[in-house]
């Protein structure tokens, strides 16, 4: 394995510095983790909610160091063959159309259908080898020639099965391929894995990386970051704003505003000239920060508290709202359920096409298969809290591949 290059950093400070010339700003926990990353060489699971620059960061990453980034999107029901690697069927049969006269030469004095069989079965591994393999980006990050940067973006979205898969690659650095053999690094990638913490991930992938909880920053960074995009907005209205924000994010919203959405936020209310935080633009562009109706009408009716101390309280929010489908929520609607008009609305939505909106995502879903503590101490050494029975074992990689192998085409 290639030792460390000229991409290192020679300490935090440095770290940090070089991050915030590419436009990310770091505080000293996260750029100590990446700087422990890159000495100690070990991977980085970013724990956190959506929008806080979890992904970013791996993208980040491979610019200051100038390495080639490759990403591994996650998401339910994935399997290996579009993590690891797959065999290319369509160029084994071209090669065995072509080969065609030679197999016969080979077959020619074969006497009985015996004799046939073991001289194709001596030749398969001319058919299984590298120049038949289509690379996944994790073989690819382990291959490659150059060193990498490796995204495994939102590993809590994938099964259980892929994550047993990803332990080898987290601990060792490298892959096996039953008909090749082990494929290990040439060069160690950087490794950078995200999760929104929709479940539970296992305690042996954890023990594998360095973990850090990223969540939203403070006030003040913030503040600095939106300064560094040039949104166009002053930098008093700019600190309004991300007050205004952070106030957003207090309420109970199925999806609270992002640091990005922030940034977009600015650029609009740039790109509109406003020269003041009233309450009444905030309101006419709340849909730049929040994408469900039920959140829109929500922030809408607490708006003049939130902007208590900022701007105008006196200022009146419009009484429909961009995407609010005329319904009138807050403001002298008509749901039926005994509230006055222009009350507050925290509690949770009772209408059915909200509890329908909380399934798209399919957290719900995922949700109700995580069961805390379900891991005991027969999950690859995992030290257990309930002692429930696990559904996935350390054998879970191999079986994968023995399927896929009781698969393949023959040759």
């Amino acid at each position: 394995m290639g030792g460390r290059g000229v991409d290192e950093f020679t300490d935090v400070a440095e770290t940090a510095k070089r991050f915030a010339e590419h436009g990310y700003l770091t505080d000293d926990r996260l750029a100590t983790t990446v700087f422990l990353q890159t000495r100690l060489g070990k991977p980085v699971l970013l724990e956190g909610p959506a929008g806080v620059g979890k992904t970013q960061l791996a993208t980040s990453l491979a610019e200051v160091t100038g390495r080639r980034l490759l990403r591994l999107q996650c998401y339910e029901g994935q399997d290996e063959t579009t993590a690891l690697y797959e065999w290319d069927y369509g160029k084994q049969m071209l090669y065995t159309q072509i080969l065609r006269e030679k197999i016969g030469q080979l077959l020619s004095d074969a006497h009985d259908l015996t004799t046939s069989v073991e001289r194709i079965a001596a030749q398969e591994s001319v058919f299984f080898s590298e120049r038949f393999l289509s690379p996944r980006p994790l073989l690819e990050a382990i291959s490659s020639p150059e060193p990498v940067v490796l995204l495994i973006d939102e590993v809590d979205r994938a099964d259980e099965a892929l994550e047993a898969v990803l332990l080898e690659l987290l601990s060792e650095f490298q892959i096996s391929i039953p008909e090749i053999g082990t494929v290990r690094a040439v060069h160690q990638p950087y490794v950078v894995l995200t999760s929104n913490n929709t479940r539970d991930l296992s305690a042996a992938l954890k023990r594998r990386c360095l973990h850090l909880f990223l969540d939203y920053p403070s006030a003040q960074r913030e503040l600095d970051i939106v300064r560094s995009k040039d949104t166009g907005l002053s930098d008093v209205l700019a600190a309004r704003l991300v007050e205004v924000v952070r106030r957003l994010r207090e309420l109970e919203l199925r999806k609270a505003p992002s640091i990005s959405e922030t940034i977009d936020w600015a650029r609009t209310l740039a790109v509109l000239g406003v020269a003041d935080l009233r309450a009444d633009v905030l309101a006419a562009t709340l849909n730049v920060v929040l994408k469900y109706e039920r959140d829109l009408s929500r922030a809408a009716s607490a708006l003049p508290q939130l902007v208590t101390g900022l701007v105008d309280p006196n200022a009146e929010v419009p009484q429909h709202l961009p995407g609010e489908r005329g319904h009138g929520h807050g403001h002298g609607h008509g749901h039926g359920h005994g509230h006055e008009p222009g009350h507050p609305h925290d509690h949770p939505h009772e209408n059915p096409r909200d509890r329908e909106d909380d399934e798209v995502d399919g957290r719900a879903v995922r949700a109700g298969k995580d069961n805390p503590g379900r891991h005991d101490e027969a999950y690859y050494g995992a030290p257990g809290r309930s002692g429930l029975p696990r559904s996935v074992g350390s054998g879970q990689g191999e079986r994968s591949f023995a399927a896929r192998r009781a698969r393949r085409r023959p040759v």
